[in-house]
């Protein structure tokens, strides 16, 4: 009977342990999901800004040499993500392309209205109206530009819009941080809870708190650790399918951010179900014998 018993309570000890490991599992996994959320809407947002540039338009008969000098004069510039010289013909096919016909043959090649340009794409933290309106004031003191173009309204819109969401990611981060702190803390809780007259009966014949603590807390981490690695496996398996999926999400990926990422989710594991193992120990150590039946 006694070792049906024992058998019995091994495997609900066991149970008990798996059903923590994966519950832990699932909250970290959702914190590392919203985790890629957040750094793909950040790549994204670079992207969107280093796609946003600014069009130097050059004034009639302005050599090529000095259209070339000016280019590679930008390109030094560390701010500077980019830049395409669009010769006066390459103009005259791009509007034909827009337009869908050969405008040209109307005015006579020797008529041709467009103007040799050069296209700028600056880097994320500089793409700005501030920034861009001094760089455009910078640029019409160039003898051999004639005018500077973009749109000073879209780059606001989207700046804006990209503070707005991030605001937003910002809350709900908090907001999930805080459910899933409280949810490994009472995962954490609830199986300390099963052991507490085992915890009492270690008081009983002398042993220390810092003895009886040690083993849970050890316990508790290789839990995190455990639920961890599982919620990173998932993530990983996600990420797989969603790229295999959308090609184009490959662009989104950071390797880096995406290892510290992983990283993160390690450690969060092992921190919140060490100290919440800590405290739920330090409860049940302090607590009267007539309250461990309620």
């Amino acid at each position: 009977m006694n070792t049906e018993e024992e058998k019995f309570n091994q495997k609900r000890l066991t149970g008990s342990y798996v059903t923590s490991v994966v519950s832990i599992s699932l909250v970290l996994f959702t914190i590392g999901m919203f985790g890629i959320i957040i750094l793909n809407a950040n790549r994204l947002s670079e992207l969107i800004k280093e796609n946003f540039g600014l069009e130097i338009i050059m004034k009639e008969g302005v050599r090529e040499a000095s259209v070339l000098q000016l280019q590679k004069m930008l390109d030094a510039n560390p701010h500077v993500k980019s830049t395409y010289y669009i010769t006066r013909d390459e103009a005259t096919k791009r509007l034909a392309q827009d337009l869908g016909e050969d405008f040209i043959q109307w005015l006579g090649k020797d008529e041709n209205p467009l103007l040799p340009s050069i296209e700028v794409k600056f880097r994320a933290e500089w793409a700005n109206s501030d920034s861009l309106a001094k760089v455009e004031q910078r640029l019409l003191q160039n003898p051999d530009v004639k005018e500077v173009y973009y749109q000073k309204s879209l780059i606001d819109l989207i700046n804006q819009n990209i503070r707005r969401i991030g605001i937003v990611l910002f809350v709900v981060t908090l907001l999930l941080l805080f459910i899933s702190i409280a949810l490994i803390n009472n995962t954490i809780r609830l199986s300390i809870y099963a052991k507490r007259f085992l915890i009492r009966s270690m008081q009983l014949v002398g042993a220390t708190e810092g003895f009886i603590r040690k083993p849970f807390v050890i316990k508790g981490v290789v839990q995190g650790l455990l639920g961890a690695m599982v919620a990173i496996f998932l993530l990983s398996a996600l990420l797989y399918v969603a790229v295999q999926a959308i090609p184009e999400l490959s662009q989104l990926q950071d390797v880096v951010a995406l290892g510290v990422l992983f990283l993160v989710v390690l450690l969060s594991g092992m921190l919140l179900t060490g100290l919440s193992t800590f405290f739920a120990i330090r409860k049940y150590l302090k607590i009267r014998t007539d309250k461990l039946f309620v």
